[in-house]
């Protein structure tokens, strides 16, 4: 299996909220751009985040690792969305599930400023 590189598309929501899709694999070699994505969104001011992973093929423990990091960092809520049943699994199974909110819509409850 190939590894595909993580994409990552920003979406500011308004005043101090973001969404973060991602789209590849989230491993050893990706997580660090996910939490120089996330620290960035912080230094503009982006506090409640939503994590987008529908498009994530693959995580392994270093993007586990990367979710602890970017909650422990931050200031605000991060929510999980789009979480694949594999995922979900890993996050029930290591109790991460109980730091991260992980919400079922694929939004996060969270809608596009107009």
């Amino acid at each position: 299996m190939a590894h595909q590189l993580l994409t990552i598309e920003v979406t500011r929501l308004g005043a101090g909220h973001a969404r973060l899709r991602l789209t590849g694999d989230l491993d050893y070699d990706t997580a660090p751009e996910l939490i120089d994505a996330v620290a960035e969104l912080r230094r503009d001011g982006c506090h409640d985040l939503v994590i987008d992973l529908t498009g994530v093929g693959l995580c392994d423990s270093s993007g586990l690792s990367a979710f602890v990091v970017v909650h422990r960092a931050g200031t605000g809520p991060v929510r999980l969305t789009g979480v694949s049943p594999q995922l979900q699994q890993l996050l029930d199974r290591t109790g991460l599930v109980e730091l991260l909110a992980v919400d079922p819509s694929a939004d996060g409850g969270l809608r596009e400023a107009g």
